[in-house]
């Protein structure tokens, strides 16, 4: 059913393939393909011919990668889409198996370039239109240490650096495209409008992926998939299942039920929100379990955040598959779909690089999936959108940007940002302290310039002097970053009088901190941090 739902989305846009060579910024080619009005699809090198016969792209985009192309056994394009004559970008590693594989050489350089360079436009040219002229230099980043050394017959050299003579290259009677340096991160302030000049004045690609059309198609979709069944959609109190389920309830209406597990470590006045929303201003049919005590006692007395985690994770499940059962007697049948929140970074996660295993369903929690004995379809509306293209999407069916605008908050919430032993009082103390942190955010008006803001409580207590007495109690970590998608985060540079006021009236409300820190390492990419 969810293939079916995907393939039927899809088949109405032209598509852009993107191969990916294991990159680490992959989806941020997607995501500029995406913000070109395009619709595209990631495919790791291993199944890439496979996607392409199944998706039948109008252009291919080959991305970077960590490999050498001159290593014996570094991964290669499907020989397919070369012989299928659709137009190719190809970036970084991607250039420089562009050339080997037609013929060219590629070799070790002598001098590595990484960070920010200059090219130089050699000749003007359709990947350059109305953006970059000859005979300028323009910033671009750089991260190759091999370099094309021989051009593939039909193909020139139509920019360069210091360190790369072709740094970008061309066979504009095949429609192939090089280039050595990134255009899908910010570094290179033009790449997005040179990979919209390959889409559109090269590939001749229509700007139809739109969040107003994808509302009209996602809705029928809906209605062809579920018929007259009904849908179970788990709420987590973020955004995505969030929109998921206002999509799929203006598809079906009342054949949709929600059930909002609350657990009882969420941030403050979240669980109200939740019900408010959806009871109040949205009408739909919800069922609020409370189940506070159940998760608190469980996690008493634990410290490793991986056992937090996967006792969370077995608590929602057993909780949410109870609340099937009873829904499941109301004489209106048995819901015969589940409606899951999954985006596409999670089905590229789950056919990653790496491969890694196969995530054939999302949980609101990250530890898995709902058991098989519930035996329901699945109704994935999401499924092949960004987060911000959720965001988006949530603004068309007329969330609160209140909601749609909150900053991400993992299944496990408090849980992770309460390091050590557990208690009602820990969770107090952060719950008060992350609301006046978020609060003076939102006074200074930089919510919108972090993609994350949060407190954490650690396990630690520390000896302070407030008014004329000495005090024992927890050290408070501030923590806020800058991001476009998650896969990288630096700390946003508050000044010091932002900081000053936030630690202030922490200490003066909330008590039990006598002590704040702000955390300002950064997110490469493949790590957590805070979660």
């Amino acid at each position: 059913m969810t293939a079916d739902f995907h393939h039927e989305i899809a088949d109405r846009h032209d598509k852009t393939l993107i191969v990916d060579f294991g990159s680490q910024v992959t989806q941020l080619i997607a995501r500029r393909v995406r913000e070109a009005g395009v619709y595209c699809e990631i495919a790791p090198f291993q199944k890439a011919e496979k996607a392409f016969a199944e998706i039948r792209p109008k252009a291919v985009i080959l991305s970077g990668g960590p490999c050498s192309v001159t290593e014996s056994g570094s991964p290669r394009a499907p020989r397919e889409i070369f012989d299928s004559g659709v137009p190719v970008l190809a970036i970084c590693y991607g250039e420089q198996l562009l050339a080997e594989q037609l013929g060219g050489k590629v070799e070790a350089g002598l001098h590595r370039e990484f960070g920010r360079a200059d090219v130089e436009i050699l000749f003007p040219n359709p990947l350059f239109d109305g953006v970059w002229e000859r005979g300028h230099k323009y910033p671009v980043w750089m991260s190759h240490g091999d370099r094309v050394t021989r051009l593939p017959e039909g193909f020139k050299a139509i920019a360069q650096s210091e360190n790369a003579p072709m740094a970008a290259i061309a066979d504009e009677a095949r429609r192939y495209y090089g280039v050595q340096f990134h255009l899908e991160v910010a570094h290179t302030p033009d790449g997005a409008r040179l990979i919209s000049n390959f889409l559109h004045k090269i590939a001749g690609l229509k700007s139809d992926w739109t969040m107003k059309a994808f509302r009209q198609e996602a809705v029928g979709a809906i209605r062809r998939q579920v018929g007259d069944g009904r849908v179970l959609c788990g709420l987590s109190g973020g955004v995505d299942s969030a929109v998921a389920a206002v999509l799929i309830h203006e598809a079906i209406g009342d054949a949709l039920t929600c059930v909002f597990v609350d657990h009882g470590l969420l941030r403050q006045g979240e669980a109200s929100e939740v019900v408010t929303l959806f009871r109040d201003h949205y009408n739909i049919p919800l069922h609020h379990v409370e189940a506070h005590e159940l998760f608190l006692g469980a996690l008493e007395g634990v410290e490793d955040p991986e056992i937090k985690r996967k006792t969370i994770g077995r608590l929602f499940v057993e909780t949410f598959d109870a609340e099937a059962k009873k829904i499941a007697q109301d004489g209106r049948g048995a819901p015969k779909f589940l409606a899951q929140g999954t985006l596409y970074p999670d089905v590229i996660e789950s056919v990653s690089f790496s491969g890694g295993p196969s995530v054939t369903i999302k949980s609101h929690h990250n530890v898995g999936g709902l058991p098989e004995r519930m035996n329901m379809a699945l109704v994935e509306p999401l499924r092949e959108l960004f987060k911000d293209e959720v965001r988006a999407l949530g603004r068309e069916l007329g969330l609160p940007e209140a909601f749609v605008g909150r900053h991400p908050f993992p299944g496990p919430g408090l849980a992770i940002r309460c390091p050590g032993k557990i208690t009602r009082e820990k969770l107090e103390i952060l719950r008060k302290a992350d609301a006046v942190y978020l609060d003076e955010i939102r006074k200074a008006g930089l919510y919108d310039d972090i993609w994350q803001a949060f407190a954490a409580l650690l396990p630690v207590r520390s000896v302070g002097v407030m008014g004329d007495g000495r005090s024992y109690d927890y050290v408070l970590a501030l923590r806020a970053v800058t991001s476009t998608d998650g896969m990288t985060a630096d700390f946003f540079p508050f000044d010091m009088g932002f900081l000053g006021r936030a630690a202030t009236r922490i200490i003066n409300e909330v008590k039990g901190v006598n002590r704040v820190v702000y955390d300002v390492t950064s997110k490469p990419p493949g790590t957590i941090e805070w979660e």
